[in-house]
């Protein structure tokens, strides 16, 4: 893995586990080369339903907060252009990308074909002998202050998380 990529470690949050039927609340992007945090994108996203009420209390992402948010459609673009000749980044990639590769198919946007690199994976490599590789977990180890599921203080935890891993 070249460290001078530009890296995209993304974080989702959703309405649910199910890509094919649960809706992102929120995408977060954030941009990294080297052992450098470049820039940042958020936003709040109406998934076009009520948020269950166990999903409000895990991320604290209301109703109230989405429902003047844009829909996924209308952020599509942006996304893919933050998201446009970098390497997809995430802890649990495929939970990530696949929300994020079925809301681009439900807007009709194509969505960019990207590498793909897990932070879970790396981190099993680097760090052996851990009980468990959740972000909360590997914060704890490397002394990081975790996100608490909201999607800008994951994604940023998780690009902490690549650079200490690029440096090992």
């Amino acid at each position: 893995m070249d460290r001078d990529s530009i890296f995209s470690v993304v974080d989702v949050e959703t309405t649910g586990l199910s890509a094919e039927r649960d809706r992102v609340t929120e995408v977060a992007i954030v941009h990294v080369q080297a052992d450098k945090i470049l820039r940042t994108y958020a936003t709040l996203v109406n998934p076009g339903r009520p948020i269950p009420a166990f999903i409000q209390q895990m991320t604290g992402i209301t109703d109230a907060m989405v429902a003047g948010a844009p829909t996924f459609a209308e952020v599509a673009q942006i996304i893919s252009t933050n998201l446009a000749g970098t390497v997809f980044v995430a802890h649990n990639v495929r939970f990530d990308h696949g929300f994020l590769k079925a809301e681009f198919a439900r807007a009709n946007h194509a969505f960019p074909p990207l590498p793909l690199v897990d932070t879970v994976a790396l981190a099993r490599q680097g760090f052996r002998g851990l009980p468990n590789y959740r972000l909360e977990t590997l914060c704890e180890h490397l002394g990081l202050v975790a996100g608490r599921h909201r999607a800008l203080g994951d994604a940023t935890v998780a690009a902490h998380l690549l650079i200490k891993l690029l440096g090992a």
